[in-house]
């Protein structure tokens, strides 16, 4: 008994490998091109959009912290404490990423939205949140201030492709119901990020939620009308407020006040005007020299400017371009409508914040304080950005193809080898699964060689033996094609009617005897 379960127990934990290996070959070997292209190409992008920022980060800020008790003269402060958070993000980006994303954009949804809910009701109404810079958005937890607005971003998006997923795509809601829901599940958490205030962030989830309302087939129409009232009603709130309409004549003149309100964004452009194509070099700028508030944070564009010049801050644009590129071919092979919604709306999310930030800078729109996505420091906005990749990484991981005719007929197919020349036993294995190299080599101690390899099952049968000798694969091959002689006396072999017909395994019989056919069409035609 013993033994048996010895035996036992060592069969189940040789299966467990197997799965195990057979798993990871299919996750390397088994995605197809149109899938691993987009996830590869938004994981190097983000990664290396956060390892410059990080660079950057150090720059901006390191004579700040050198010079500051606050941040106890340690020149890596921010450096150290972004480290942090980035791993926090990666971590969660995972999890993420390693279900599927039904599971977030439908059964947590409504935990997520609760959580949401009242960590913003708890800045709007509690004395929890902190204030600065005019705006109440922060609760201090254990030390690190956590902002409850940049997580909302990622309700927002699952709830609104949760909402468009059940009207649009399965029709299980009406208009009055899916308007109610909107309005419970998108416009409660804006309204209370919008009276923090947060108008940048209000603006980001309004875009994307257009974004999404498009790819889901609202006209366009309708989705102009939506812009131009709310960029009505968003200006006149903007001009009620003191401190955004101080914000909005800034833009218009910052020089009005270049010691008071305009000097911050005047410092970003002489960081611009001394960067030139290829900037004066990482570490060798000197606005950051007390010059150029929150250079490391809202400011990190022009730090980029001045020191990478023209070339870095298109980079970073490239780089933005590339993760807008990915997350559009993910959404475009997702397998249903909140799948692609996720996707486009994540993405889109990430760009639209940071042109919300770039055009701000330049003094194109008025300033927000919203930082650059992967760039600009800060936990909250490192967190939230990774997990909205992790959430398009899920629909990635989700994807897959439609099986056609071609694919069945394949699954009908085996490969059957001999693991001996002279063994009379052949071996079957299926073509569709991926088998490591090391295993297709070599199998039960013998060398497999493609001589000893044929095709058998579905209705295809193989057309030469390589392991004949030359007489017999000659013999083979007249027995399979028809040789005429033309009118000058050259032999040819004809082939059948045309390429595709040559390549239907069903027709053979038919094609072998097309000359026939043919020949007998000609006589009765005489």
């Amino acid at each position: 008994m013993p033994g048996g379960r010895s035996s036992g127990a060592s069969s189940r934990a040789s299966s467990r490998r197997a799965k195990r290996a057979a798993q990871r070959a299919k996750t390397i070997f088994g995605v197809p091109e149109r899938f691993e292209r987009p996830r590869l190409v938004l994981c190097v992008a983000v990664f290396a959009l956060v390892a410059f920022g990080l660079l950057m980060i150090y720059s901006a800020s390191s004579i700040i912290a050198l010079t500051s008790e606050a941040y106890g003269n340690n020149p890596a402060y921010f450096l150290q404490r972004q480290l942090i958070f980035a791993a926090v993000g990666i971590g969660l980006a995972a999890l993420l990423a390693s279900q599927d994303y039904h599971l977030w954009c439908g059964g947590l949804l409504s935990v997520a939205w609760i959580v949401t809910t009242l960590l913003l009701g708890l800045v709007m109404f509690t004395s929890s949140g902190s204030d600065a810079y005019g705006a109440t958005r922060w609760i201090q937890i254990a030390g690190f201030t956590l902002q409850p607005s940049e997580f909302a971003k990622l309700t927002v998006v699952l709830t609104v492709a949760n909402l468009c997923q059940r009207y649009f795509e399965e029709a299980t809601l009406d208009w009055k119901h899916f308007c109610r829901l909107m309005f419970v599940g998108v416009v409660i958490p804006l309204a209370l990020v919008l009276l923090q205030p947060d108008k940048g962030t209000t603006l980001i989830c309004v875009a994307t939620l257009l974004v999404m309302l498009y790819l889901s087939g609202v006209p366009s129409r309708f989705i102009g009308l939506i812009i131009v009232v709310g960029l009505a009603l968003f200006f006149a709130y903007a001009m009620h407020d003191e401190y955004s309409r101080q914000r909005i004549l800034t833009m218009l003149d910052p020089w009005a006040d270049p010691y008071g309100t305009g000097y911050q964004l005047i410092q970003g452009f002489y960081a611009f005007g001394s960067g030139g194509l290829l900037g004066v070099g990482i570490g060798s700028g000197r606005q950051k020299y007390s010059y150029l508030p929150m250079a490391y944070n809202d400011f990190i564009y022009a730090v980029i400017g001045e020191e990478c010049g023209l070339i870095g801050s298109l980079g970073v644009l490239v780089g933005f371009a590339a993760i807008l590129w990915a997350g559009f071919r993910i959404a475009r092979y997702a397998p249903d409508l909140s799948g692609r919604l996720i996707a486009a709306g994540s993405v889109s999310m990430l760009v639209i914040q940071l042109f919300v930030n770039i055009c701000g800078v330049l003094g194109i729109i008025p300033l927000t304080g919203k930082p650059i996505p992967f760039l600009s420091y800060g936990g909250s906005s490192i967190i939230s950005c990774l997990m909205l990749v992790g959430l398009t990484v899920s629909v990635s991981r989700s994807s897959h193809l439609t099986e056609t005719d071609y694919d069945r007929r394949r699954s009908d197919i085996s490969l059957a080898f001999r693991a001996h020349p002279r063994q009379d036993v052949d071996d079957l294995g299926p073509v569709g699964e991926p088998t490591p190299r090391s295993a297709s080599l070599e199998r039960d101690g013998f060398k497999r060689h493609d001589r000893n390899l044929r095709v058998v099952g579905s209705s295809s049968t193989p057309l030469v033996r390589r392991d004949l000798t030359g007489e017999q694969r000659a013999s083979s091959l007249a027995s399979r094609a028809r040789i005429t002689i033309d009118a000058h006396g050259r032999k040819r072999i004809d082939l059948g009617p045309d390429a595709a017909e040559r390549l239907r395994p069903h027709e053979k019989a038919s094609s072998r005897n097309y000359g026939e056919r043919s020949e007998g069409k000609r006589r009765r035609g005489r």
